[in-house]
């Protein structure tokens, strides 16, 4: 698949300058849609949450991620938070839940693993907690201490070890590892995924979008071009879970419509192009790119099945 030009992708990243607001055309080339009219932002809540967080007011910050993780049930970033902030309030046994879910929908949140641990172990539940350990070590074999998560890794693997040492009675609080990166580096961080992305440099690019991720939240054009990024490299079931996550939150992003369009059809499911198609038809009216797009990838689909 080949992505917009240079011009074209910036110009879509002035639909993302704070404040975070949707847009249909991010992540699609085009900057002049109509905004969705998804009735609720979860980046909103989801920055409440983040400024909560970062001054320690975890109580506050509980409930902004709670209903960030409501509306966005899949998200690992609000999960961890949520379960993070449990976590410094020293309530274990809510903290589990979302934390497993950060781990389910984010095997190798390092992070998420050694809380999840950490929580288990402080409620006595030493052989889940041990299953962590296990997790972490292993992805630890796997980075042969080069990787960049090396130190992290280590880290993680020996409080979780603790933890299952000191057993149940040690019930304090977990004050937060995880430091969240300021808002107004977000823009930056997006504008330079995007250029990485243009290069073809998706793994770097992948990097850069994940740490705008953590900032802004499951914002829709981030999303997006994960799923561009993942499916560029072939990892087209990641690709499709950042596409539907997107869409869950924007219906009408053209971006995403499109995109996971042409997925579709990488897979050979040529009605559910069409059934996309369909849709950027009656979200763009008189026409706009990424109609003209799909349609020209239809097209060739149907040249190369002939």
């Amino acid at each position: 698949m080949r992505h917009r030009s240079s011009l074209s992708v910036l110009a879509a990243c002035a639909v993302f300058v704070a404040p975070l607001a949707f847009a249909a055309g991010g992540g699609g080339g085009g900057s002049s849609a109509p905004p969705s009219q998804s009735a609720y932002d979860p980046t909103v809540d989801y920055q409440k949450g983040a400024d909560a967080f970062a001054s320690g007011k975890y109580d506050e910050a509980a409930k902004a991620f709670k209903k960030v993780v409501s509306a966005v049930p899949k998200n690992p970033q609000a999960n961890y938070l949520l379960g993070a902030s449990y976590m410094a309030q020293g309530d274990f046994s809510r903290a589990v839940k979302p934390l497993e879910a950060a781990v389910l929908y984010d095997e190798k949140m390092v992070d998420a693993r050694r809380d999840l641990g950490i929580a288990q172990a402080k409620l006595g539940k030493a052989e889940k907690a041990t299953e962590q350990a296990a997790a972490l070590k292993a992805m630890q074999e796997g980075c042969a201490g080069t990787c960049t998560d090396a130190a992290k890794l280590a880290d993680a693997v020996a409080k979780v070890e603790a933890a299952i040492a000191a057993g149940r009675q040690a019930q304090s609080a977990v004050e937060p590892a995880v430091r969240l990166a300021a808002a107004e580096t977000l823009d930056a961080t997006y504008v330079a995924a995007v250029g990485l992305i243009n290069e073809h440099r998706y793994e770097a690019a992948i990097a850069k979008l994940d740490q705008a991720l953590w900032a802004a939240g499951p914002h829709p054009d981030i999303l997006t071009y994960l799923g561009f990024a993942n499916r560029k490299l072939k990892r087209y079931g990641a690709a499709e879970a950042y596409y539907r996550e997107a869409l869950a939150i924007a219906p009408e992003h053209r971006g995403a419509l499109e995109y996971y369009g042409e997925l579709k059809l990488e897979r050979g499911d040529v009605a559910g192009a069409k059934a996309h198609l369909a849709k950027l038809e009656a979200i763009c009216g008189f026409g706009c790119h990424e109609v003209d797009e799909l349609k020209r990838w239809i097209a060739a689909g149907r040249s190369s099945a002939s």
